[in-house]
């Protein structure tokens, strides 16, 4: 039948993707991306608030050697809808590196922008940065390292409201004295943490805080007072891995090796106090440790509500049996806090690296728990509404974020048709479409011309149900163009005019027929007949003798035959008034690529296997080496 041999190859080709790195997506017209899958559960759809996932998939923290590099796009910022569809890939933008806190931000201007850290080289050609993106993907700000620090830290990119500055983590090596331990003879170097406010369009540092002065050492439960002085570059005994300001100009850290949440006065940069830890200003009736992301959601002066991820655990062991975002209203008047919302993780596990805790604007609330990109909605209440992971065991994700978002890719929707057939009148177009970074795409439009120059036609349409569209048409189109159709049936972008594929030799796939193969059709001859057999179809639905239907189908099937005849002939002549002759077929050749010998040699070709170093993780204790398999394992 018509679409036998593209339904083989498509059959062939799902059956290579499920044996072989199945945790991943491929597609045909974006080849160099392999997104993860996700596991997805909705436990109460209704309820979900609406908007995409950001996520930012990585296997190691620390870059990788250029001999490592997995050579397909799989790490980096991706966007995905709440089926975990694709809706975004950025890994090729920013060759395949690793990209930290990768978030939506709307408090810039009327739009929702982006904003993420690109990791520091490898080579240590450039230290990292911090990127500010508008909906059309392209950059608007890029905020770099001007100082001696080693590289932008991964923990934190944190555009405040206007979009005019940045606040990003330090880590810088500091020599101390042991004092504090009482041994005040003796020298030690530390990593001190602290924070920057930074200029997003100049990068200059405009204020800037560490803990080398302001927080000691006796403060940390990672070493203490019986350890050994540290080499260069030292402990890292207080590791800061958030920063938010309020109104008032103060500012809210999180230091995880001490369990305490620090505001920090905006004026002169001393500890206004410390919430949790040795030495906490306030009374509890909770505890919280090893914590990640804090940030304000209302700050007066003297009562203030901040949020955070309790990871209650680390590398090492555990305080609590689960981790839990909490919700905490902090009262400096009578130096009282108390939990007044805490969502527990829902599969009872602890997220001992990493993870955050957003408040959507319908008051839902949205966990990032890192590991395997873990992630959790739930309602103001607490109920659950959605749980999602990675498929993939190789990879996570620093935080996750959710929020509604308009992408309008500044590029063209990328379209690839191939050809195939055996004989004259069973050839068959199978065409691929996909726009990266779209967000509102509900369906597609496809054109096919005789020729480079004749007017297009329109060939059929599809829903778009995934991030690429398939749609398979009867016969030899080439010069195919796609529209991307909105809600309301308005064009929002049109791809290039591309050439179908065609086998280089057309009788090696067992074409019977002419040795340079099918000559394409004229679309809007096949229009004009499919058209005519539809409506000569609708006026035999009354009809059921089987002799009756039989002649009406083998009459369609001449008439088919018929108009494929006047196609070649009308694409003949063309090329006769043309006067290219020959010249048009070696072009032909020359530029085609793909058909089915391409295509299997695409499927089976042999990557060879790469893995991943053991490499300290983000906490410095060793992580397992990672594989990456290939198709052909």
């Amino acid at each position: 039948m018509l679409f036998a041999g593209a339904l083989s190859l498509l059959f062939l080709q799902t059956a290579v993707a499920q044996r072989h790195d199945a945790d991943l997506m491929s597609f045909v017209t974006l080849p160099e991306v392999r997104a993860l899958k996700w596991e997805v559960t909705h436990h109460d759809r209704t309820r979900a608030a609406p908007g995409y996932w950001f996520v930012a998939p990585y296997g190691q923290i620390s870059p990788e050697e250029p001999t490592q590099k997995y050579q397909q796009y799989q790490v980096g910022p991706y966007i995905y809808d709440n089926d975990g569809m694709l809706i975004w890939a950025g890994a090729p933008l920013y060759d395949n590196q690793n990209v930290f806190d990768f978030k939506p931000v709307t408090t810039i201007d009327e739009d929702t922008h982006l904003s993420f850290i690109v990791s520091w080289a490898i080579d240590e050609s450039n230290k990292g940065w911090g990127m500010i993106v508008d909906k059309t993907y392209n950059t608007e700000r890029q905020v770099g390292v001007l100082n001696d620090l080693h590289d932008f830290n991964m923990h934190e990119f944190n555009v405040l409201p206007g979009g005019k500055t940045a606040l990003a983590c330090t880590y810088r090596p500091r020599e101390v004295n042991l004092a504090d331990f009482g041994r005040p003879t003796e020298q030690s170097w530390i990593m001190a943490g602290g924070f920057v406010e930074l200029d997003t369009e100049t990068s200059e540092v405009l204020v800037e805080w560490d803990s080398f002065d302001k927080v000691a050492l006796h403060e940390s439960n990672v070493v203490n007072a019986g350890n050994s002085p540290s080499k260069f570059p030292g402990w890292d005994y207080v590791h800061i891995n958030s920063v938010d300001k309020n109104e008032a100009g103060d500012y809210i850290i999180s230091l995880r090796f001490t369990n305490t949440l620090y505001c920090i006065s905006g004026e002169d940069g001393h500890i206004m106090w410390r919430l949790g830890g040795l030495e906490s200003d306030f009374a509890l009736d909770f505890t919280f440790s090893k914590q990640h992301d804090v940030k304000w959601l209302s700050s007066n002066g003297t009562h203030h509500v901040v949020s955070f991820l309790n990871n209650a655990s680390d590398e090492g062991g555990n305080d609590e049996a689960v981790s839990a975002a909490l919700f905490v209203e902090v009262d400096t008047i009578a130096m009282t806090a108390k939990v007044i919302k805490r969502i527990n993780r829902p599969d009872s596990g602890l997220t001992r690296l990493r993870g955050n805790v957003q408040l959507l604007p319908n008051d839902n609330v949205f966990v990032g728990w890192s590991e395997r990109g873990y992630q959790s909605e739930h309602a103001p209440n607490g109920d659950l509404l959605m749980t999602a992971r990675f498929v993939s065991e190789r990879y996570s994700t620093y935080r996750a974020y959710k929020a509604e978002f308009i992408g309008r890719p500044s590029t063209s929707p990328d379209l690839v048709a191939s050809v195939y057939g055996t004989t004259n009148v069973d050839t068959t177009t199978l065409i691929h479409v996909s726009w990266n970074g779209a967000t509102d795409v509900v369906g597609w439009k496809f054109y096919a011309q005789a020729y480079d120059r004749s007017s297009p036609v329109l060939i059929g349409h599809a829903n778009k149900t995934d991030f690429e569209t398939m749609y398979i048409v009867d016969g030899y189109m080439d010069w195919i163009t796609a529209e991307a159709i909105d809600r309301e049936g308005r064009v929002m972008g049109t791809s290039r005019v591309t050439r179908s594929e065609i086998p280089k030799n057309w009788k090696a796939v067992g074409f019977v027929g002419s040795s340079t193969g099918p000559k394409p059709d004229d679309p809007a001859i096949l229009s004009a007949v499919n058209k005519g057999s539809s409506s000569v179809s609708s006026s035999y639905d009354s009809v059921d003798t089987t002799n009756g239907m039989t002649d009406m189908v083998n009459d369609h099937s001449s008439t088919y035959a018929d108009a494929k005849e006047v196609a070649k002939a009308v694409y003949k002549a063309y090329e006769v008034i043309r006067g290219v002759g020959g010249l048009l077929i070696f072009i032909l050749l020359a530029c085609t690529v793909g058909g089915l010998v391409t295509c299997l040699w695409r499927m089976f070709k042999r990557r060879k296997m790469r893995s991943y170093q053991h490499i300290p993780s983000e906490e410095g204790v060793p992580v397992e080496e990672i594989h990456l398999r290939s198709h052909a394992e």
